[in-house]
C-alpha cells in the first residue's frame, strides 16, 4: 500500500482536475463516482492535463499515478491520505457524504471539500471528527491554476497537512483566516458577474464585448499582479496611498449596482444564451478547454520565467537541487568515455515541427558537462574561492530527430586538455543508438576577480589532464573540427 493515495469522490469537471493533478504527481487516484459516464468523463480531463502541465515542466515529472475506479466509496477512501469531495452543492448530501467517508477513512487522512459556498462550520454539523473536514476550494483547470483556498482553523492539524501536500504537488495553498460564505474568490467573482448581467439585461453591452473588455485589458494585468498591486501601481509613484485620494471618492457614486440583482427570468436567459451561441457557439466545448489550457501554459511560462505570480509557483515546484560537492577520494578514476547524464525529452521542450527545439540540445549537453564538471572536483567551494569554467565557443550539429517520451543518453569525451584550457565533445544517442546530435565546447579555466584565464587548480587540473590522456585512445570523433558549410569527407 502506498501513503500516496487520494481518493475523489465526484468525477465531474473539478473532481476530475484534482484527479490529474494528484496522478500527473505520482500519485494513486481512487475514483468513486455512481455516475455511469465517470470514467469517461474524468479520463477526458486527465487527458487535457497531460497535454498542458507536464509543457511547465524542466524535468520530468513523477510516473503517474495508477487510476483506480471504485464500486463502493468504503473501497476509494479506506487507505486515502487525502479525500477530495466534488459532489453537487446540496448541503445534505454533502453533509451525508462525510458521515458515510468518516466511517471508513482513516483519521488522520485531510477530508477536503471543494464547495465553492459552504463554510466548514455546516458542513461539520453532526460530523464524527469536525475538526478533520475542511473546505479546499481550487479553480478550474484544478491540473494548472495553482491557487486554494483553505477553510478550517489556521491551527488546524488537518489544514496545516494539507497545506504541506497541496505545495507538494504544485499548487498554491492560501489559509483564510476566517469562514465566510462563498469564501474569498468566488465573492469577488460573484460581485464582477452580477454588474455583467446588468450591462446585458439593459444593452450596455453583448457577452462577447464585457469578455473582450476583460481579457483584452484588466484580465492580463490580474494574471499576474492581482487588484491591489495592479492599483498600487496605477497610484503611480506616491504609490496605493494616492490611488486611494484620488480614486476613493468615486465609491460613493451611484455606479454599482452590486446590491441589486436583475431578475433571472426566461427572456434575460435567453439574451445571455442567445449572445454566448454567437460569441463561441462554433467551438466545442473541449476544444474550448484546449484553447484555454495552451493559453494558460503559454502565460504560466513566462510567468515562471520571471519567477513571479502563479508562474513562481511553478518555478518553485520544479527547481533542481544544487550540483552535490564531489567527494575527495584517492581511489578517483577516469571514466573512458564519461556517461552519466541521461535524460528524457519532455513535452516542454517539442517544437512547432513536433521534434526537440534547438536551445534543448544546449541544455542537455550543458547538464551532462555539469555532471562532468562535479565529477572533476568544480565544487561550489571551488567556485566560491573565484575560479570557474568559461564556455568560450559551441559548435552543434543536429543528425536526427528527437521526439517526445524517447531517452537520450549523452558520452561526453575530451579532446584536448591544458592547464589552462579544455576541448569537448558531447554524443547525444537515443536507446535505439541513434545519434541525434554532437557538441563541440571550447572551456577557459578563469579567475572570476582577475577576469582573465589561469591554471587550473588541485585536484581539478590533474584529473582533466588525468582523464584527457584517457580519452586520447578513444581516438577523434567524426565530425570533430567541422565549421558550418564545410562538406563531408569522401
Amino acid at each position: 500500500m502506498t501513503d500516496k493515495q487520494a481518493a475523489i469522490i465526484g468525477g465531474g469537471v473539478i473532481g476530475g482536475g484534482w484527479a490529474a493533478r494528484f496522478a500527473l504527481n505520482g500519485w494513486q487516484v481512487n475514483l468513486f463516482d455512481p455516475d455511469p459516464e465517470a470514467e469517461r468523463k474524468i479520463r477526458e480531463v486527465m487527458q487535457n492535463a497531460r497535454a498542458s502541465l507536464p509543457l511547465l515542466a524542466d524535468k520530468s515529472l513523477p510516473k503517474e499515478g495508477r487510476l483506480v475506479i471504485c464500486t463502493r466509496l468504503e473501497e476509494a477512501v479506506r487507505d486515502a491520505l487525502w479525500i477530495q469531495e466534488s459532489i453537487p452543492e446540496q448541503l445534505a448530501i454533502k453533509q451525508s457524504a462525510f458521515a458515510d467517508i468518516q466511517a471508513a477513512c482513516r483519521p488522520d487522512a485531510v477530508l477536503a471539500s471543494s464547495t465553492s459556498g459552504f463554510r466548514p462550520a455546516q458542513l461539520r454539523d453532526g460530523a464524527l471528527r469536525p475538526d478533520q473536514i475542511i473546505v479546499a476550494h481550487p479553480y478550474n483547470p484544478v491540473y494548472l491554476l495553482p491557487a486554494v483556498e483553505l477553510v478550517g482553523g489556521t491551527d488546524n492539524p488537518a489544514i496545516l497537512t494539507a497545506e504541506q501536500i497541496l505545495k507538494d504537488i504544485g499548487m498554491k495553498p492560501v489559509t483564510l483566516r476566517q469562514e465566510i460564505d462563498a469564501h474569498v474568490g468566488d465573492r469577488l467573482l460573484e460581485a464582477l458577474w452580477r454588474e455583467a448581467l446588468w450591462l446585458v439585461k439593459d444593452d450596455v453591452a453583448t457577452t462577447a464585448e464585457i469578455d473582450e473588455i476583460i481579457s483584452y485589458s484588466f484580465g492580463l494585468r490580474w494574471a499576474q499582479m492581482g487588484l491591489f498591486e495592479t492599483y498600487r501601481v496605477a497610484g503611480g509613484e506616491a504609490g496605493m496611498r494616492h490611488f486611494m485620494a484620488q480614486f476613493g471618492p468615486a465609491l460613493a457614486w451611484p455606479w454599482t449596482r452590486l446590491m441589486d440583482v436583475p431578475e433571472l427570468d426566461e427572456a434575460l436567459i435567453e439574451k445571455i444564451a442567445r449572445q454566448s451561441d454567437a460569441q463561441s457557439g462554433h467551438y466545442s466545448i473541449r476544444e474550448l478547454e484546449a484553447i484555454r489550457d495552451k493559453n494558460l501554459v503559454g502565460f504560466l511560462k513566462v510567468l515562471k520565467d520571471h519567477k513571479w505570480g502563479a508562474g513562481k509557483v511553478y518555478s518553485d515546484w520544479l527547481k533542481t537541487a544544487p550540483l552535490p560537492e564531489q567527494t575527495e577520494k584517492e581511489s578517483w578514476q577516469p571514466e573512458t568515455p564519461f556517461v552519466r547524464h541521461r535524460t528524457e525529452v519532455l513535452p516542454a521542450w517539442i517544437d512547432y515541427n513536433g521534434h526537440m527545439t534547438e536551445f534543448r540540445y544546449l541544455q542537455v549537453m550543458s547538464d551532462s558537462a555539469d555532471c562532468l564538471l562535479s565529477y572533476l572536483g568544480l565544487s561550489a567551494a571551488y567556485v566560491g574561492a573565484g575560479y570557474s569554467i568559461y564556455t568560450v565557443e559551441t559548435h552543434i550539429r543536429h543528425l536526427a530527430e528527437a521526439k517526445p517520451g524517447e531517452y537520450i543518453t549523452v558520452s561526453t569525451q575530451i579532446l584536448y586538455a591544458d592547464e589552462k584550457k579544455i576541448r569537448l565533445w558531447h554524443s547525444l544517442k537515443t536507446d535505439a543508438g541513434i545519434e541525434v546530435a554532437t557538441g563541440e565546447q571550447m572551456w577557459l579555466h578563469v579567475d572570476m576577480k582577475a577576469g582573465r584565464a589561469v591554471a587550473m587548480r588541485q585536484p581539478l587540473r590533474d584529473r582533466v589532464l588525468g582523464l584527457y590522456e584517457a580519452h586520447r585512445g578513444l581516438g577523434v570523433p567524426e565530425g570533430a573540427g567541422r565549421h558550418i558549410g564545410q562538406k563531408q569527407a569522401g
